[in-house]
C-alpha cells in the first residue's frame, strides 16, 4: 500500500519559501530561506494523519499561521521567520488574513535529494599571479621582485636566510660585511 500525498508550496517574501506535504499519517513542514551565496532550511514533522482538507495559512498579527485539518481534528503551527512551532490551543484569526497556497502537482514534489543539496567541496588554490608577485600553497611560499618568502620548510629556508641575510650596524644602520668585527662607516664593534 501506497502512502497518499498531498504538498502545498508558499512564497512567504524576502527569499522565504514554504513547503507543506502530507504522506500517510506524517505531516512535514519546511521553511528554506535563499540568499546570495548561502541557503537554510528548518523543517518540522507532525503526526496530523491524513489531511481532510488542504491546509489554510493565515497573516496574523503576530506572524503566520497554518491550519491543518485531519480527522483528528485541527492542528495549528505557527512560522516566525525560519522558528517553526506547534500550537497547543486554537490561535485568534479574527483580524487573520488568508495566504494563498499553491498545490504541488505530482512532478513538482520533491525528493529527498533535491530538498538538500550538500556543499560541493572547494578546489584547491592554484599558484597565483599578480604583476611580478607570485604565491604558491604547499610548501607556502611569495616571491616578489627579488624578495622570496617562504613558510613551512623551516630547514632549507633557514640555512639560506643565514647565508643571504645582510647585516647591518646597530649604531648607524648601515650595510656591513659578515666578517666584520667594526662598521667601516662609525667604528661601532659589532657583535656577532
Amino acid at each position: 500500500m501506497t502512502d497518499t500525498y498531498s504538498g502545498y508550496t508558499c512564497n512567504l517574501g524576502n527569499g522565504q519559501q514554504l513547503l507543506v506535504e502530507n504522506r500517510g499519517q506524517q505531516t512535514t513542514i519546511t521553511v528554506s530561506s535563499q540568499s546570495v551565496g548561502q541557503q537554510q532550511s528548518q523543517g518540522s514533522g507532525l503526526n496530523t494523519g491524513a489531511w481532510s482538507a488542504p491546509p489554510t495559512l493565515f497573516q496574523t498579527p503576530s506572524g503566520l499561521v497554518l491550519r491543518l485539518e485531519s480527522a483528528e481534528g485541527s492542528s495549528f503551527v505557527q512560522l516566525q521567520g525560519n522558528h517553526i512551532q506547534s500550537l497547543s490551543r486554537s490561535p485568534s484569526l479574527t483580524q487573520a488574513e488568508v495566504v494563498p497556497l499553491r498545490s504541488l502537482a505530482a512532478e513538482e514534489r520533491p525528493s529527498a535529494a533535491t530538498r538538500q543539496k550538500p556543499m560541493e567541496p572547494m578546489k584547491p588554490l592554484e599558484p597565483m599571479k599578480m604583476g611580478n608577485m607570485e604565491m604558491q600553497m604547499n610548501p607556502m611560499q611569495m616571491r616578489m621582485g627579488d624578495m622570496e618568502m617562504r613558510m613551512g620548510d623551516t630547514s632549507s629556508a633557514q640555512t639560506e636566510a643565514n647565508a643571504s641575510a645582510k647585516r647591518f650596524c646597530s649604531q648607524c644602520g648601515q650595510s656591513v660585511e659578515v666578517g666584520d668585527r667594526f662598521c667601516a662607516y662609525c667604528g661601532h664593534q659589532l657583535t656577532h
